[in-house]
């Protein structure tokens, strides 16, 4: 599917939930009808639903897809070698530092280190570091 196949939707959607609006002031009137009151729900509810389904259609359609040789579960970086990556795969940027092994790990080899019983997880705070960044620090600071 498309992000214009994720518009369409959120705009079905804006407007079937538009129409429950709608119809809930004539439900709730003078003259109350609980039938009028159901359908309104019914249609801010579907027309919710709908709208969260184009939007999420749509952030489907924007992501990158894996590069063309690589196998679903793994990114596209994961070849690379990143300064300040994990400490296990030394490929992608770490989120989550164990404090009990003194690692620092990206998301899937927090998946494989996972024990709740003995470690001790906070959010790692290592960022990755580059050569260029540096020198030009080091220039300003001389």
């Amino acid at each position: 599917m498309s992000s214009r196949t994720g518009n369409l939707m959120i705009g079905m959607g804006a407007v079937v939930l538009f129409m429950g609006v709608i119809v809930l002031p004539a439900a709730l009137g003078d003259h109350p009808e609980p039938s009028l009151i159901a359908v309104g729900a019914c249609g801010i509810s579907l027309g919710s639903v709908i709208a969260a389904l184009g939007i999420y259609v749509k952030a489907r359609a924007m992501q990158v897809p894996n590069a063309p040789g690589a196998p679903p579960g793994e990114s596209r970086n994961s070849t690379r070698r990143v300064r300040g990556g994990c400490d296990v795969c030394h490929g992608d940027l770490p989120v989550i530092h164990c404090k009990v092994h003194q690692v620092h790990l990206c998301p899937d080899c927090l998946t494989q280190h996972y024990d709740f019983r003995t470690c001790t997880y906070v959010p790692s705070t290592r960022r990755t570091g580059s050569k260029a960044g540096k020198s030009i620090a080091k220039a300003r600071g001389a």
